[in-house]
């Protein structure tokens, strides 16, 4: 699954984030999404880029109907 910046993406325990970017660790080289809540505080966090791209754990949330961690979401702008 490829990451798209300036998406909106539903959690699976339902809230909204919008990806601000992707970072690349200096040292290790790992990928982390960058993402900001669209809720409370609008707090801003990084997520190292395979567990953001992941698959909801069912063994764990095996109520949860959504696929993956995070989905993109299709939000039409109304103007």
């Amino acid at each position: 699954m490829d990451v798209k910046i300036n998406g909106i993406y539903k959690h699976f325990k339902g809230n909204y984030y919008l990806v601000e970017n992707v970072a690349i660790h200096s040292e290790t080289r790992e990928k982390y999404v960058v993402y900001r809540a669209l809720y409370g505080d609008n707090g801003l966090y990084i997520r190292p880029y395979d567990m953001f791209t992941s698959k909801v754990d069912k063994e764990k949330y095996p109520d949860v109907k959504q696929e993956w961690r995070f989905e993109l979401q299709n939000i039409e702008s109304k103007v």
